[in-house]
């Protein structure tokens, strides 16, 4: 396995960056930022970490909130 020094989500589990954003932002936030059904009806961590797994498009956009999280957070 290869080295990603400059990776922010290197080593970062999907649950994790799902229980972060949902701790953050909430649900009706993350449901309204990216429309996927997981997040907006009956949301739960295990319903949207099957439905991320198998919808790249869609993980892409949670990975992206979840940079600018970090961003935001470290600008603090």
């Amino acid at each position: 396995m290869e080295s990603q020094p400059n990776n922010p989500l290197h080593g970062i589990k999907l649950a994790q960056i799902l229980e972060d954003l949902v701790a953050h932002y909430g649900w009706e936030y993350m449901g309204y930022t990216v429309k996927i059904r997981c997040f907006n009806e009956n949301p739960s961590i295990s319903s949207s970490l099957k439905f991320l797994r198998r919808t790249p498009w869609a993980r892409t956009k949670v990975e992206a909130m979840y940079l600018k999280l970090l961003a935001h957070k470290k600008s603090k």
